[in-house]
């Protein structure tokens, strides 16, 4: 099992930056892809940024050049930097583990954390 815990959500105004993070229970970057993802009430969760268990980051095209993800194997954790935040980008933020394997992938959330951009 991969317990997984983010933090850093809060109320932020349009324009300004936020840095969530994401603790994960063991040194699973090795074999786990790592995403954040987004959901608002009534629609689904959607993919924000990766990164894969080499180390290769992606982002949806709405978050390019503003958002960043990172990781610490040091200390299990990954990181999203997030600049330049828009209203329309309020949602529950969830950090996600991903291993894809032979017979059956393997995915694990963490609890979520709010992000409110409002003036």
């Amino acid at each position: 099992q991969v317990q997984l815990v983010e933090s850093g959500g809060g109320l932020v105004q349009p324009g300004g930056s936020l840095r969530l993070s994401c603790a994960a229970s063991g040194n699973i970057f090795r074999i786990f892809d790592m995403g954040w993802y987004r959901q608002v009430p009534g629609k689904e969760r959607d993919l924000v940024a990766a990164i894969t268990s080499g180390g290769m980051p992606n982002y949806r095209d709405s978050v390019k050049d503003r958002f960043t993800i990172s990781r610490d194997t040091a200390k299990n954790t990954v990181y999203l930097q997030m600049n330049s935040l828009k209203l329309e980008e309020t949602a529950v933020y969830y950090c996600n583990a991903h291993k894809w394997g032979a017979w059956r992938n393997e995915d694990y959330w963490g609890q979520g954390t709010q992000v409110t951009v409002s003036s």
